[in-house]
């Protein structure tokens, strides 16, 4: 085990879909897929992220998400933010 949280993210798709389908097509499998992150994305609460969905908690994230979006975009200025762990702009 590497990574605690994504083999517990793996063991969950595994017995929650991938062990309870069987996959007739790849098309099947990617809408399968899809359907079920929708719902472990956007309908279920998670006890890590204080019983919010992770799309609500991203949402209340929104400082280091714009921030990402801004280096993602590629229109980060010189003068760069860095963000404490509480949150403050330093």
């Amino acid at each position: 085990m590497q990574n605690a949280f994504i083999e517990s993210f793996n063991g969950r798709l595994r017995d929650e879909l991938l062990n309870e389908t069987l996959f007739t097509s790849l098309v099947q499998a990617r809408v399968a897929l899809g359907c079920w992150r929708a719902d472990y994305n956007n309908t279920r609460p998670h006890s890590r992220l204080g019983w919010k969905t992770p799309s609500e908690f991203a949402f209340t994230c929104h400082p280091r998400r714009d921030l990402a979006l801004r280096y993602a975009e590629g229109s980060a200025t010189s003068s760069r933010r860095y963000y404490r762990p509480t949150g403050q702009i330093q």
